[in-house]
């Protein structure tokens, strides 16, 4: 598989939907990475874990699944010789939880997945870990009773800050500090018990200025009575930081000790966060598992295109492995190029152990590589065509493919010449066949049609047209050939008869007559659709009439094809289909036959609109406007050609 296959037929965008279901980071990389494997055996296990994991999910709902980030950043601190911080041993201890809930959810199901319900066994008892993380860690804090000495120095310290707080408080209604106070109450500042002193009275208090307010009026003053104990609370603060340090360090060589169990146990989590994101997915497309078979045989049943949602119209299609090739063919906007990206991404899909939205018994082969040629591959930067570049395409395709291969070309040999498009595509196929690669290609070649019916190992088939709704039913019909539907299509809306038995004629070499029955969608007078140009003139040397003068409007914006220039119709046709027109300014006379008209006057210009402001100078309409007001003697008006 190529990066040209994955996006052409949008993989990536389905991977996008499925790692949306899963809840770790680590399951959503590894769900975008996924690709396609070519080992049978793996395919049909994943399929297996996903529909497993379906029924798991029908019958109990969520799985407690949880997040590994954490998980792993603290293990790789702790392997560097790092403290795992206090709140960090919260989340782990989370995980552990999940673990245990995990296998408890798991226990029992072993007869609706007996598969990934054993993934949970593999999650060591962790019971003794989980203990010692909730003995320690209370809150995301060291507990008061995670070692002897802690809750000693612990006890201290609120001793301490009682003594000091009462001690503060005596202060704050002695007449010592009152009459100096700003307002009278203890307020704690950087961790230390002040009193709030008028600045003014700075002097007459004691003590150490911890801080001042926004203003500056008031000091935060530290009373000397105070200090001594203040100091001895820091010293225990000190021993505190210093014991939990040493027991956040000897709870990180504990979990160390664990990393080949805790790795373990991410590692199942990580599993089923892939497995059952796929299941979610597989419930919200409706998906079923496939059969990898190796009869060579594509037997999909009522499939749809998983980005299309419920605008899917189902596709079913069966290839045994003597139809190596199928052909189909029928009007733009059918469907056939939905249909061959259907298949393809289908069959992606399935070797990447994604639930397909499909009945159930759809079976695939195996390939090796699924090639691609659809759409508009124009290259700007290397300047190539779009059939060139398609060229450079299929070359690759055909140099890479091989008995194994699985190869959709859509409009092959489109964008060049008709003859020599079909004669390239026939041969391509040819040479694909001969290496024994499985093709869909679409077409509109008709010759293609009689080619793929001739040719064994090759298949017809054609995209459902609705003829009376004039709209593409989008359905696959196995064996038929499809028709551009062009005249049934132009009769309907409308043209003559008689246009459509020529041109079938010129098409097909042999005459059919058209008849204008009661589904005409459009009653037209069609007698002036046949109708004789009416500058329709008689040849002075041969007597004949000559319908071949096209007509133009004063106005008319045209381009004269020989040079590409711009111009605008003045007058015309004379006798001979020739007009006069105006080009950057200048006026020359130009045949019909060598102008196109760009956009109608119509289009262009209001109805009463003055040409003259286009055609005529600026003194003939100044001159034109004063004789339309009153008559000047001896001023006349000089026609501008």
């Amino acid at each position: 598989m190529n990066k040209v296959t994955f996006q052409t037929l949008e993989f990536h965008e389905i991977l996008l939907e499925v790692s949306g279901y899963a809840l770790t980071d680590k399951g959503k990389e590894t769900i975008l990475a996924c690709k396609p494997s070519n080992d049978k055996r793996l395919i049909t296990h994943w399929h297996q874990e996903v529909d497993e994991a379906k029924a798991i999910l029908s019958s109990s709902g969520n799985v407690p699944i949880h997040t590994l980030n954490d998980v792993t950043q603290m293990l790789e601190q702790a392997k560097k010789g790092m403290l795992i911080r206090a709140d960090q041993f919260s989340r782990l201890a989370s995980f552990l939880d999940h673990c245990t809930k995990l296998k408890r959810f798991m226990k029992g199901k072993e007869i609706m997945a007996p598969t990934i319900s054993l993934y949970a066994w593999s999650i060591a008892d962790l019971t003794i870990l989980e203990e010692e993380l909730h003995r320690v860690i209370r809150h995301g804090q060291v507990d008061d009773y995670a070692s002897k000495a802690l809750a000693k120095i612990r006890k201290k310290i609120a001793s301490k800050s009682m003594k000091i707080k009462e001690k503060i408080d005596h202060m704050t209604k002695s007449a010592k500090f009152k009459p100096y106070m700003q307002d009278k109450l203890v307020v704690e500042k950087n961790g230390r018990y002040t009193l709030p002193i008028k600045k003014e009275n700075r002097n007459k208090v004691k003590g150490s200025i911890v801080d001042q307010s926004s203003s500056g009026a008031t000091l935060f003053i530290e009373p000397e009575e105070v200090t001594v104990h203040q100091e001895e609370l820091h010293i225990l603060k000190i021993s505190e930081e210093q014991e939990v340090e040493q027991i956040l360090y000897t709870l990180t060589n504990t979990v160390t000790s664990y990393e080949q169990e805790l790795s373990i146990a991410m590692e199942t989590m990580h599993k089923y966060d892939v497995i059952f994101a796929k299941a979610k997915y597989s419930q919200h497309i409706n998906g079923k598992s496939v059969t990898i078979n190796e009869e060579d045989i594509i037997n999909l049943q009522e499939a749809r295109h998983p980005l299309l949602r419920e605008q899917a119209v189902p596709l079913t299609i069966t290839m045994d492995s003597d139809d190596r090739s199928l052909v189909i063919t029928g009007p733009n906007t059918g469907g056939k190029t939905v249909t061959l990206k259907t298949v393809g991404l289908l069959v992606i899909m399935a070797q990447a152990g994604i639930h397909i939205p499909a009945s159930k018994g759809s079976t695939l082969p195996l390939y090796q590589h699924v090639l691609v040629d659809i759409g508009d591959g124009q290259n700007i930067k290397e300047n190539l065509s779009t059939f060139s570049s398609r060229l450079v395409n299929i070359i690759e395709v055909m140099r890479q493919a091989n008995e194994y291969s699985l190869v959709l070309l859509d409009e092959l040999g489109s964008g060049t010449d008709p003859g020599e498009g079909m004669g390239l595509a026939t041969a391509i196929l040819d040479q694909l066949a001969d290496k024994g690669a499985r093709i869909l290609a679409t077409t509109h070649y008709s010759e293609m049609k009689d080619y793929a019916e001739g040719k064994q190992g090759f298949i017809n088939a054609a995209m459902e047209f609705d003829v009376d709704t004039l709209q593409p039913t989008y359905k696959l019909i196995l064996g038929a050939t499809g028709k551009s539907q062009a005249f049934d299509i132009a009769l309907k809306l409308g043209l003559h008869p008689k246009i459509l038995e020529k041109a079938y004629a010129i098409t097909y070499k042999q005459e059919k007559t058209f008849h204008v029955d009661d589904t005409c969608l459009r009653k037209l007078d069609y007698s002036q659709q046949v109708a004789v140009n009416r500058y329709g003139k008689v040849s002075r040397s041969k007597g004949k009439v000559d319908h071949t003068s096209a007509e133009f409007q004063m106005g008319d914006n045209v381009t004269i094809q020989a040079t590409g220039e711009t111009a605008i119709v003045y007058k015309g046709p004379d006798q001979r289909g020739n007009y006069i027109v105006q080009i950057k300014g200048e006026k020359q006379t130009i045949n019909h036959k060598r102008l196109k008209l760009h956009i109608p006057a119509k289009e262009l210009y209001p109805e009463d609109y003055d040409f003259d402001i286009i055609f005529k100078s600026k003194e003939y309409r100044k001159i034109k406007h004063q004789m339309g007001k009153k008559h000047v003697e001896g001023q006349y008006l000089e026609e501008e050609e």
